[in-house]
């Protein structure tokens, strides 16, 4: 049995992965953005352990986040599933002046890395549309570029994957590794979502718990439980080390060694 926390698990995949997971015989604390949400994620997932809160947009809020998890004490796994999508109109400017975007999606998996008890495991989700992101990591913060919803988006989620392999490379003790759920019909994929629902949570749950040699792998990036071809930069270690670099800047947190 294992214990695993799920960032943003108040609904969508990571809901789906937190039931698959107690159903599984696993101990599971879930995240909402706020108490109302997290009380909602702990009423939607019957037999999970207990719920911590925080918005993730906020630097603030998610060291606080890091502070619920570690009081709770030590976890097996946590699985970086709050994200939000591809369809913001405008630059969303958070309070501490970050973009949205870069906040949840990149910023916030950064600073919980950084300040949660190393865990056993880490898994990362990314998205196809990370083969689209920027490797050259210039504006992370939408500062200067026209703003361009999809763009920020998948630079988010290229940021993704570069950080688990970062963490694979820097935390040789911890198994660290990404995946695609594929575009499914959740809030963020649509309705119109043509890949398998009921497929979309099983890697992440495979990779926090299974003990499958196959899932016992660091830096990996995977599509329904296979290995699947990335960015090429997301295995480039100064790719790597200039996104972890950007991150303490903008947080004031660094990443223990």
């Amino acid at each position: 049995m294992s214990r695993i926390f799920i960032t943003g698990s108040a609904d969508g995949l990571g809901q789906m992965a937190a039931r698959l997971l107690v159903k599984g015989g696993h101990q599971v604390v879930v995240h909402g953005r706020n108490e109302t949400r997290s009380s909602e994620a702990l009423d939607a997932v019957p037999g999970a352990e207990a719920a911590v809160h925080g918005d993730l947009s906020s630097i603030a809020a998610a060291r606080e986040v890091a502070e619920q998890v570690n009081r709770l004490g030590h976890f097996d796994a946590v699985i970086h599933n709050a994200a939000v999508g591809y369809v913001e109109p405008r630059r969303i400017e958070t309070v501490d002046g970050l973009s949205h975007v870069f906040a949840v999606n990149t910023l916030a998996p950064y600073i919980l890395t950084a300040l949660i008890a190393k865990p056993k495991r880490l898994v990362y989700l990314s998205s196809a549309l990370h083969r689209g992101g920027d490797a050259s990591l210039e504006d992370l913060n939408w500062d200067f570029r026209p703003w361009e919803g999809t763009a920020a988006y998948s630079d988010s989620k290229f940021h993704d994957a570069l950080l688990a392999s970062a963490i694979a490379r820097r935390w040789p003790e911890v198994l660290s590794n990404a995946l695609e759920p594929g575009w499914v019909a959740t809030k963020m994929g649509g309705a119109s979502a043509p890949d398998d629902l009921a497929q979309a949570p099983a890697t992440q749950v495979w990779l926090a718990t299974s003990d499958d040699a196959r899932a016992c792998v660091t830096g990996g990036y995977f599509y329904h439980m296979r290995p699947r071809e990335t960015h090429p930069a997301v295995h480039d270690a100064t790719v790597q080390d200039r996104l972890i670099e950007a991150c303490e800047k903008f947080s004031g947190i660094a990443l223990p060694a």
